[in-house]
């Protein structure tokens, strides 16, 4: 191994597909898987362990989940960088994985020369992204600047529950405030962590804050 190796840690809940990539970039030079992590938690811990250049990282998995992952990784370590690689397309996966702090975003069934130069490209710091994923990502951000509007995959009523969660009302408090019943309250909030694909309360209010939600 030299100085200009690119250290990969591959994170997947799947050992057939952990053992594929592995088999893949064995033969990309330059390239050296250093640890493998079937969830979330051990992606985190095996990081902070090997300090590798590239996170691979699954959306979907144990221990938190990739996304849980991906925001501890990018807080621990400025220095790794994280590919999401996924069967998810959709609007909802892509944005919430860009806000955890992910440099790229490709799918599972991305042509092997073209994943290997995702990797190798993220590894070395650029962004980089599906072609299906960029040009959903360039319509999104062509669209007027009043229409961009934080977390779109929200609907106004749910917008206004993560407001208030986000000044750190309860769900009794918020219920009187919106008029709304708890049961509603409640259920407006599993929506908001479905579609924000994070794992609690405090986690829909950081990445709320950090979007400037809280702000009328």
């Amino acid at each position: 191994m030299t100085e200009d190796t690119l250290r990969v840690l591959i994170a997947d809940d799947h050992t057939l597909f952990r053992r594929g990539v592995r088999s893949l970039l064995s033969t990309v030079p330059g390239v050296e898987v250093v640890g493998e992590a079937p969830d979330g938690e051990s992606a985190v811990a095996l990081t902070a362990e090997l300090a590798p250049d590239l996170v691979l990282m699954d959306l979907q998995m144990p221990g938190g989940g990739g996304l849980v992952a991906i925001r501890a990784i990018t807080e621990q370590s400025s220095a790794a960088n994280v590919l999401v690689v996924t069967m998810f397309e959709d609007d909802d996966s892509v944005f919430a994985a860009m806000r955890a702090g992910a440099r790229g975003y490709v799918l599972k069934d991305s042509d092997g020369d073209d994943f290997a130069r995702a990797i190798v490209a993220v590894g070395r710091g650029e962004a980089l992204f599906s072609r299906g994923i960029a040009a959903r990502m360039m319509r999104f951000f062509s669209e007027p600047q009043s229409s961009a509007r934080p977390f779109p995959e929200l609907t106004d009523s749910e917008r206004g529950v993560l407001r208030a969660m986000a000044t750190g009302a309860n769900n009794a408090a918020i219920a009187r405030e919106l008029s709304l019943s708890p049961k509603t309250v409640r259920n407006y909030i599993s929506n908001i962590f479905r579609k924000l694909q994070v794992a609690d309360r405090a986690q829909a209010i950081i990445v709320a804050r950090e979007a400037g939600i809280e702000r009328p």
